[in-house]
């Protein structure tokens, strides 16, 4: 499993003073849930975040998205956000995906 270390341990930082944190191997990378739902993980280079299917189409619409298609077929509700827009704005990615996953039903 190849993924970006780095990446993960800003991740990791960041979500630490959540409750129910845990990190899970994930699509070929790492998955950081919350209470057993994933918030965000790491594939590659690539952040990938879970902003629901309400906030899809406004995060598609961002610079340095696309859909997160793993498969060949898009999740919708998760998208990719690439390294260009990671060193700028990962707080604020990270945070999306936490916020959803935080107002997930714990599993």
């Amino acid at each position: 499993m190849s993924y970006n270390q780095e990446l993960a341990k800003k991740i990791r930082e960041l979500l630490a003073d959540n409750e129910g944190l845990s990190e899970k191997q994930l699509f070929g990378g790492l998955a950081f849930m919350l209470n057993g739902n994933m918030a965000c993980g790491v594939v590659g280079e690539e952040l990938l975040v879970r902003v629901g299917p309400d906030n899809y189409q406004q995060a598609l619409g961002e610079r340095f998205t696309r859909p997160m298609d793993f498969t060949g077929r898009p999740l919708k509700g998760m998208v990719y956000v690439e390294e260009d827009a990671i060193a700028a704005d990962l707080g604020e990615w990270v945070s999306r995906g936490a916020e959803f996953a935080g107002n997930l039903p714990p599993k």
